[in-house]
């Protein structure tokens, strides 16, 4: 689950991680009273939306009097946000962060993060603050300096001082520096966060070492432990069709293409996605049904998948491992009639039962493709695309 970084921040600062003064406005009168309470002759407007990339898309801006905090307040709230993130159809802005101006000395980067191939989590900095941290391992990736932590023992004070060290602090950032790490772990680790990521961190002429910005994402699997956080999720910022989903527990996320994806496993999905590009097709979507696939949620699969406009052929790919290929067959069937699927749809099945299964999608009296392995399945939907 994402929140908007006014949200994220205000965690932080309860694990005492340090954070500009700011407030939340979701009008240009909220605006303007959050700049006159923070006091100062310059702050910083910022757009609220769940993507990155929001100042290069002209969603951050300086104000140096009142008049320009309202100015700028009335042109973000309401515009379309495109970033690099977004997509080209952008995010409308509903909400604002207005900030007090900081003293910028130095710009950097540090995450949190899981890191699965070696089982811990790993904490990252770079001197390479502001831009993209993925740019900067595909270009330089030697300016990124990690530390695993141990579980046991979560992240040590001689981690956090020689991880400060190679961001070249000195003095009072230096200490800084170790504490806001410190902090920033606890945060991440107390939160049951999947990611907490700080670009730019900043220091200050006066020492100090501020997350300007704040990107933090939870772990959904851990947040019946957080019941509080809840309350920050933005429907808003989320794809309609993914939380019709999620009320079906079922896995999906929207892509592109124009081939509806319904796969059984996260990994057999991600290949069934891999072998349309390759047999020259582009995959519309990403939805795992699950290891227990029946008639209510293949029906639901299909209604989400119909639901994007651009899919134009799908292709159902089940392993019946848990579940019986020929349960899938009979779910398949039912829910093509009740949902009245008018487009192709390819079919293959494998596993427990798959003979039984072909004999009831031939008998269905509906015109299925049946595919005898994944390569068939994808050349066999990419052709109905082009028919």
């Amino acid at each position: 689950m994402k929140i908007h970084e006014y949200q994220g921040k205000e965690i932080l600062r309860k694990f005492n991680v340090a954070i500009p003064q700011g407030g939340v406005a979701f009008s240009s009168d909220e605006a303007v009273a959050a700049a006159k309470r923070l006091g100062g002759n310059v702050w910083v407007v910022k757009a609220q939306i769940h993507a990155g990339g929001r100042g290069k898309g002209g969603g951050v801006k300086v104000a140096k009097s009142i008049e320009e905090v309202r100015s700028l307040a009335a042109q973000f709230l309401g515009m379309r946000l495109v970033t690099h993130q977004t997509g080209p159809e952008g995010r409308i802005v509903k909400r604002l962060l207005v900030e007090q101006g900081i003293n910028i000395a130095k710009e950097m980067y540090v995450g949190v993060t899981l890191d699965r191939t070696t089982a811990m989590n790993v904490v990252m900095v770079s001197t390479e603050g502001g831009v993209e941290i993925e740019k900067v391992a595909a270009e330089s990736p030697e300016k990124i300096v990690k530390a695993h932590v141990a579980p046991s023992v979560g992240l040590q004070r001689f981690q956090a001082r020689s991880l400060v060290f190679s961001l070249g602090l000195t003095g009072e950032a230096f200490k800084n520096g170790v504490k806001f790490l410190l902090a920033l772990y606890k945060a991440y680790e107390s939160t049951d966060a999947s990611l907490a990521e700080i670009n730019p961190l900043v220091v200050t002429k006066e020492g100090n070492v501020l997350a300007l910005d704040a990107k933090i994402n939870f772990d959904d699997n851990a947040l019946y432990r957080h019941p509080e956080f809840a309350e920050l999720r933005d429907l808003n910022e989320e794809e309609p069709l993914e939380i019709e989903a999620s009320k079906s527990n079922l896995s999906y996320i929207k892509l592109d293409g124009n081939v509806g994806c319904m796969v059984n496993g996260a990994g057999l999905a991600m290949a069934t996605m891999d072998i349309i590009k390759l047999a020259g097709g582009e995959p519309a979507n990403f939805l795992d049904v699950g290891g227990g696939a029946n008639a209510q949620t293949v029906e639901s699969g299909f209604k989400i998948i119909l639901a994007d406009k651009n899919v134009k052929a799908i292709l159902i790919n089940i392993f019946g491992g848990i579940v019986r290929c020929d349960r899938v067959a009979t779910g398949v069937v039912e829910a093509a009639k009740k949902v009245e699927v008018k487009i192709p749809i390819v079919i293959r099945l494998a596993g427990t039962n798959a003979d039984l299964a072909a004999e009831i999608l031939k008998n269905s009296g509906m015109s299925f493709l049946v595919a005898g392995n994944l390569k068939d399945a994808a050349e066999k939907v990419t052709n109905a695309l082009a028919a």
